[in-house]
Order: C-alpha cells, then sequence, then structure tokens
C-alpha cells in the first residue's frame, strides 16, 4: 500500500500539465511534453536494454515494468494525442480522469475493497465506484453536457478495470477522450440535441 501511494503522489504531478495547457498555447505545452517523452525514452533505454538501475527511480517501477516501458512513458503518449487530436476540455478532462481516477480506483481498492469483480484480477466494486464518482467530479468541471461527462467517466471506468496487458495509461485518456469527442460532434450536428440539457 505505501509503494502504491508513493507511485499514485508522483502520477498525481501529472496535474501540472493541465495546468500549463490552461495557460500556454497548444503547440508550447506540445513541445514540453514531447522533450519530456524523450527525455523518458532514453531513460527507459538505461533502465531497459543497458539495464542499469536508476537511483531514486526505481522504487517506482511495478515488477511488470521490469522489461518494458514504465506507465509514465504511456501517459506522456497519451496526453500528447490527447492534447493534440481533442478539444481542450475534453483533453483536460481525459488526463485528470487517467491520474485521478486510476489513482482513486487503487487507493479505494485495497483499501477498502470487499466485493471484489469475478475473473478480474485486484479489482474490487468499491475501487471502480471511486472511480467512477471522481471521474464525474472531474467531468463536470470541464464540460457542459451530463450525457458527455457520463459516457466519459463510464468510459475510463471500464478501461481501467477491464485492461489488463495494454497499459491503461494511455488508453484511458484516448478512448475516454475519442468518445466524447464524438459526443460533441453528435450534439453540435443536432443528433443528440437533447444531451446538452
Amino acid at each position: 500500500m505505501k509503494k502504491e501511494l508513493q507511485r499514485k503522489t508522483v502520477h498525481v504531478t501529472s496535474l501540472l500539465i493541465v495546468i500549463a495547457y490552461f495557460f500556454l498555447p497548444k503547440t508550447v505545452i506540445l513541445l514540453i511534453l514531447t522533450v519530456l517523452l524523450i527525455l523518458f525514452l532514453e531513460l527507459e533505454f538505461v533502465r531497459i536494454d543497458l539495464r542499469l538501475k536508476l537511483p531514486v527511480f526505481q522504487q517506482f517501477y511495478r515488477e511488470k515494468e521490469k522489461d518494458r516501458l514504465a506507465g509514465h512513458v504511456f501517459f506522456i503518449m497519451g496526453a500528447i494525442i490527447a492534447i493534440s487530436v481533442f478539444d481542450k476540455n475534453i483533453a483536460m478532462a481525459a488526463i485528470l480522469m487517467t491520474t485521478f481516477g486510476d489513482t482513486c480506483a487503487a487507493i479505494f481498492g485495497k483499501r477498502f475493497g470487499r466485493t471484489w469483480i469475478p475473473k478480474l484480477k485486484n479489482r474490487a466494486v468499491e475501487g471502480c465506484m471511486a472511480e467512477f464518482i471522481v471521474d464525474l467530479v472531474i467531468g463536470f468541471m470541464f464540460l457542459d453536457s451530463w450525457l458527455i461527462i457520463v459516457v466519459m467517466a463510464g468510459t475510463a471506468t471500464i478501461v481501467e478495470t477491464v485492461v489488463n496487458k495494454m497499459d491503461d495509461n494511455l488508453l484511458i485518456p484516448l478512448f475516454s477522450g475519442f468518445n466524447a469527442q464524438m459526443l460533441t460532434y453528435a450534439i453540435s450536428w443536432g443528433y443528440l440535441s437533447f444531451a446538452i440539457i
């Protein structure tokens, strides 16, 4: 639990990405994130291919990340794509759902988990509920349509819950953001006018 809290504390620093994107132009934030991605990939090369231990950072890696790219690399990739493709508010919501929703799911699941989901490893209903509620709150902070908020929060929660072999740090912002963006287009084109109420 202590190690998980340490990982999630670092994970939440991605809030800086959203704050920076709120004030800086898209091109600037994308440049910053691309430079960060390159630096992280260089560190991963040292860690994975050269098999050198990285002081301080080593304690934050999970066992399954021993011989593969770590979650923060996939998260930066997801953030870059989300910011590049989606509307600003959707991208910011997707990034925060990835960090805070994931964090709450892990912490609440480990601390209060009593009802475990069959056939899913280490997935508690309590963790899923916590994530969905947090994702809804994030959605209401950035978006106007209740339908988009519910679909986006639901998508993020489902991806976090069922994804196992692929990295959810990449999939959550992309899938939740994509669904929200498609619904936004549908509403703006008049196909789902009730959703703006």
